[in-house]
């Protein structure tokens, strides 16, 4: 147990509180004993239980407070519950477990720990394939569960340009995005930023150094394939090489109605196989698959396209040069798919909450194709302001 205390004081002092992540602000951090963060490798999950630690328990010389990873070996001779009972009898308050996915019977422990010690709080971090609500114990009554996201175009000019911006609903920008414009503007010029951010913005690994940014994701990539998903979705690792070959064409293709028997083609897998395969990339935050009508949606349901689920996968895992309507959908779609629902679109690109179509282009994009749509809108790249129902494609970068 001290040896936990003392790797933990020394992760605190090098945790910086420069830069917070706006999600600190949404968990309900005090309105539940038990609270679930699950997230795609590399989103920022650690920094955050860290953060939170020093920003309310300090230096924990007082051991209050106790961060945790289940991949440390001390774990291969101890249990979970042991370490929180122990900790709990040293007048333990809060218990961070962090990769919760890494120890086989988790939800039977976090459950056991639940139910065993009713005035210590626990908050644990998994991927984003772990079913925190499915899992071997039933947690769904007991836990509040929040998904994180890599860095909004918002929270990457904060962190790396020290520019400071509200967030806006996405109400307020289709309602008053001239409004919204000149606040950004009155700032900084967006445009000189927003390349940037789609080719290396959405990881936070640019604190290291952005040389080395696409290998920081391959190699965040390689260890979900390698690790998580044979662990998670018992995906046999002979398969390995397959997804990689699977993410490779899904990251070059021009986004298309999915031709499942072009895929499993091009990359060797038989087609049953693909929509499988499909679906798993897309619980690891990899791809996002988009349908025609979410409501009916139905298990191994082929999708009507399929995109990267940020654009840094794009420029870092492409065989080519990503296709520029290829980024400017992808970064669309991510940064509404936090909290809003987002489908495909024959009318235009996307319908977003079922109401709102959304056409997506470059600043010549005329909106034809949506002209009799009611509540259409165009999101435009490479223009600064509003015009009329054309909106600047980086507003939708300051939602969260």
């Amino acid at each position: 147990m001290d040896a936990l205390f003392t790797r933990n004081e020394q992760l605190l002092e090098q945790t910086s509180l420069h830069f917070v992540r706006s999600i600190m602000d949404d968990i309900l951090w005090n309105e539940a004993r038990l609270i679930a963060i699950r997230g795609a490798r590399g989103v920022g999950k650690t920094t955050l239980l860290l953060q939170y630690q020093k920003l309310h328990y300090g230096d924990n010389k007082n051991h209050k407070s106790l961060y945790v990873r289940l991949d440390n070996s001390y774990f291969s001779t101890h249990t979970l519950v042991d370490t929180a009972e122990q900790f709990y009898r040293q007048g333990g308050e809060l218990l961070l477990v962090d990769e919760v996915h890494n120890a086989p019977l988790w939800a039977k422990e976090i459950k056991e720990i639940y139910d065993t010690f009713k005035h210590l709080r626990v908050v644990f971090t998994g991927s984003s394939l772990l079913h925190i609500l499915n899992a071997q114990a039933d947690l769904s009554r007991r836990c509040i569960s929040y998904d994180m996201q890599g860095l909004s175009l918002r929270e990457y000019l904060m962190l790396y340009h020290n520019i400071e911006l509200p967030r806006f609903t996405l109400d307020r920008i289709i309602s008053n995005p001239h409004d919204v414009a000149a606040v950004v503007r009155d700032k900084c010029r967006p445009l000189e930023h927003f390349s940037n951010y789609l080719k290396q913005g959405y990881y936070p690994f640019g604190t290291e150094g952005f040389v080395v940014y696409d290998q920081r994701v391959e190699s965040t990539v390689d260890l979900l394939l390698n690790i998580e998903l044979p662990q998670l979705r018992k995906v046999d690792i002979g398969n390995i090489r397959k997804l990689k070959a699977l993410l490779a064409v899904l990251s070059t293709e021009v986004p298309m109605l999915v031709d499942t028997t072009k895929l499993a083609t091009l990359t060797g897998i038989a087609r049953t196989t693909v929509l499988a395969y499909l679906q798993y990339l897309h619980d690891a935050k990899l791809i996002r698959l988009l349908y025609s009508d979410d409501l009916s949606v139905k298990k191994m349901q082929k999708p009507d396209k399929i995109l990267m689920e940020n654009s840094n996968l794009l420029y870092a895992l492409s065989l080519e040069k990503p296709n520029i309507g290829t980024v400017r959908e992808t970064f669309f779609c991510n940064q509404l798919g936090y909290k809003h629902q987002v489908e495909y679109n024959k009318r235009g690109d996307f319908l977003i909450d079922h109401k709102l179509t959304f056409e997506i282009g470059g600043k010549a994009k005329d909106g034809k194709q949506v002209a009799q749509t009611e509540n259409a809108y165009i999101a435009s790249d490479d223009i600064d302001y509003p015009i009329g129902n054309k909106l600047p494609l980086w507003l939708f970068g300051l939602m969260y």
